[in-house]
């Protein structure tokens, strides 16, 4: 007589479905990172973490400030008299010093052309919990969202893992630099009312991840106009909003909305400070609506991932420094350009191009001429390759739902100068090996 596996029957359908995406190459390019992690002198040959979006450039900047402000730490003797407020402090609202020093933050990333209502900033446990957040609160089980393609592969996670959610690709291609189109979108809609699946929003990333391209004007409009016809939802995450380092410069779906006549309450925003500060570790999310029932709803789910009152005590007293935040912001993006600048030369030396890009932490690799065949199966077995014997973590297209094989994401910016220069060394010498083999 067969029995079922005993530790399944006892978990529920959210904990064993495969929803989360953890088998993903994405995920996979992770692992084969941690079990074989490049050190300078102790590892040489271990594996190059080229597949996360980190931002420590301006570190040196945070470092100094946090030196000369030691009151903004409940830790020090300077600031240890704010200890008792700030340990007990509960309330899901924030503190208010907090969220009126992430509100002018945000307008100022966007400079200075709009303005963010404090009263409507919800916490979060970083960008993941607001994504998850905010679907919570607009769709149901089975509801769907359509996401323009290649797409960030957490999303997969944030979005459907614990909601039950459907994600419906809007397909873009390279023909026209991956551009966000009024006929995609009105195909992947139609398709999915064809399906019987309700449709409850259009969820894109400006700056794009893993493009990272800023979505124009233009398209934007496309954008609100379509979902007020459908009066369906938009979502915009804007995490990357700061990381802009070259023209056309960053429009917010705030700006677009002052501009364009719409149902306000069908748009909202994720932000978090895990890019434009690189403080992932702090785990700072933000979901910002324009509906009050959004905002109050939001804010009684908030309750299940706050970000600490020490975390909030110390970033209010940073982020309130307008000084300080006008030399990083700006300093950030000149560092972003040469990291870029470098990378990208570097790779067409060789003659890898990369999609023309202006912002994040990372480059659109293109890799079809390596590829034997134009197929995901190829893509898949170049992905291997330079993985595990190039020894560099990228990121292949497939786990971005790109429709095309042969495009990689490669970071750039969560590395120092000499590691980027092996990296580039070791692709130097893997597209030389290659031509060889090829003659």
């Amino acid at each position: 007589m067969g029995f079922e596996n005993p530790s399944c029957q006892l978990l529920s359908k959210i904990a064993t479905n495969e929803q989360h995406g953890e088998n993903s190459p994405y995920f996979d390019g992770w692992k084969a990172y941690d079990n074989d992690p490049y050190h300078p002198t102790q590892n040489p040959n271990g594996v190059i973490q080229m597949g996360l979006a980190e931002n420590p450039l301006s570190f040196d900047l945070v470092e100094e400030w946090i030196r000369k402000h030691p009151s903004a730490s409940i830790c020090t003797s300077e600031g240890v008299q704010k200890f008792r407020d700030i340990a007990i402090f509960q309330d899901y609202h924030g503190l208010t010093e907090f969220r009126n020093a992430v509100a002018r933050f945000m307008g100022k990333v966007r400079g200075g052309r709009v303005t963010f209502d404090p009263a409507r900033i919800v916490m979060a446990g970083g960008a993941t919990g607001a994504c998850e957040l905010i679907t919570c609160c607009l769709a149901d089980p089975g509801d769907a969202f359509l996401v323009p393609t290649p797409y960030y592969p957490g999303f997969d996670r944030d979005l459907k893992w614990r909601t039950g959610v459907q994600l419906i690709p809007v397909i873009c291609e390279s023909s026209n630099n991956f551009k966000i189109t009024k006929e995609a979108l009105e195909e992947a809609f139609e398709n999915a009312k064809k399906s019987s699946i309700k449709v409850k929003g259009v969820i894109i990333a400006n700056p794009s991840n893993p493009l990272g391209t800023t979505v124009e004007r233009e398209t934007q409009i496309t954008l609100v106009n379509f979902i007020n016809e459908k009066q369906i939802h938009l979502v915009c995450d804007e995490i990357y909003s700061a990381t802009i380092f070259s023209r056309p410069n960053f429009i917010s779906i705030a700006e677009i909305i002052e501009e364009v006549e719409c149902n306000r309450d069908l748009i909202h925003i994720i932000y978090s400070l895990s890019k434009d500060m690189g403080f992932p570790g702090f785990r700072v999310g933000i979901v910002y609506s324009y509906n009050d029932a959004v905002v109050d709803c939001g804010r009684k789910m908030s309750s299940f991932g706050l970000v600490s009152s020490q975390t909030q005590h110390f970033l209010a007293s940073m982020l309130s420094d307008d000084e300080f935040i006008d030399h990083f912001l700006k300093t950030s993006s000149m560092r972003l350009a040469k990291r870029h600048q470098t990378f990208t030369s570097g790779l067409e030396e060789v003659g890898i191009k990369c999609l023309n890009s202006n912002a994040g932490l990372f480059c659109w690799m293109d890799l079809r001429p390596l590829l034997k065949e134009p197929t995901f199966e190829a893509e898949m077995v170049l992905w291997r390759l330079i993985v595990h014997k190039v020894k560099l973590n990228v990121s292949p297209g497939f786990s971005f739902h790109c429709v095309e094989p042969g495009w990689f994401r490669v970071c750039f910016a969560n590395m120092d100068d000499e590691t980027l220069e092996i990296a580039l060394k070791r692709i130097t010498i893997f597209i030389q090996a290659t031509e060889k083999n090829q003659m």
